[in-house]
């Protein structure tokens, strides 16, 4: 394979990522927002309804706040999601090749999983602002006090002129610590993947190393979604860790949580472990569909792709 089909494979890769990211986003944001004010609601928080569930949450915020509220910090998690799944695939698929050193032999889960955390490390750094803002503008309700943030760039502006460039990377301890969460999702969705191609070629007498052909629509949305349900109960405390910590100050300057540790200590002080997965209800059924969503728009826009080569070398 030459050097321009690399990198060709690599901006490919990247331009399924952000199609797919986008798609995810635009269909399930709302489960976002009620995921993000449960993570927070540590019965202590002043400025946020008391939610009983995720259909009640739902039902008081389109009553209350309309769809403006079930749709907060939209603009920055279409943004921060179409980057990050770009950035993600792009790095991954760089990584995978250059552990394969250029082969088409099929990575060990070891390997899957450095290049998944690699990839998921770098885009981690890129996009923790985009990221901080889009939860400090889902938490904003109309029992706030204080001035309201009036959209991303205002918020950014704002940050950045009371809190200083710092506090656009509150969170990125566990921000970090995230990185597991994709480096699992990846790992086990390339070895289920195997799997069940395997199974389908034993079961059909097709070649199991050619999966574009043998897997469909349906499976990848099964693949996505199983991936995305072992990630989320190994590493969902340390999103409830990093939301916590990107809080905006109070009135008078002062942070809920001083850092993380704070966060960790006070959360098994006053509620115990289940503090640690608050809000998983809604995040699960905003994630599992969404890992569905997300990998058969990814790996249908690759075949698309792939048809079109194929099309431009037969004419």
């Amino acid at each position: 394979m030459s050097g321009v089909d690399i990198d060709r494979r690599q901006w490919e890769n990247a331009i399924a990522g952000a199609f797919a990211g986008f798609a995810t986003v635009a269909s399930l944001h709302p489960l976002d927002v009620v995921r993000t004010r449960f993570q927070v609601n540590n019965g202590h928080v002043t400025g946020l309804p008391s939610y009983k569930n995720t259909g009640h949450a739902i039902f008081t915020i389109a009553r209350t706040e309309g769809l403006r509220g079930l749709y907060a910090g939209f603009y920055p998690a279409v943004l921060g999601s179409t980057m990050s799944w770009a950035l993600y695939f792009f790095f991954y698929g760089r990584a995978k090749h250059r552990y394969s050193k250029g082969s088409d032999e099929k990575l060990s889960p070891g390997y899957h999983l450095i290049a998944a955390a690699e990839a998921g490390a770098l885009v981690c750094l890129f996009t923790n602002p985009i990221w901080l803002i889009k939860t400090r503008l889902q938490l904003q309700t109309p029992l706030h006090h204080k001035k309201p943030y009036f959209g991303f760039s205002d918020a950014l502006r704002t940050i950045l002129k009371e809190e200083g460039w710092r506090a656009l990377y509150k969170g990125i301890g566990p921000s970090l610590l995230l990185v597991s969460h994709g480096a699992i999702q990846f790992t086990a969705y390339e070895e289920l993947r195997k799997v069940v191609a395997r199974y389908k070629s034993n079961k059909g007498k097709a070649d199991h190393t050619d999966e574009d052909k043998i897997l469909n629509s349906i499976d990848y949305a099964v693949l996505g979604a199983s991936s995305k349900f072992a990630a989320i109960l190994l590493t969902y405390p340390y999103q409830v860790i990093r939301a916590r910590v990107q809080q905006r100050p109070s009135s008078n300057g002062v942070p809920r949580y001083k850092d993380s540790w704070h966060v960790v200590k006070e959360t098994i002080r006053f509620e115990g472990i289940r503090g640690f997965y608050r809000g998983i209800t809604p995040n699960l059924l905003k994630n599992l569909p969404a890992a569905s969503i997300t990998f058969v728009v990814y790996e249908n826009t690759l075949k698309l792709f792939s048809l079109t080569r194929r099309n431009k070398k037969n004419v």
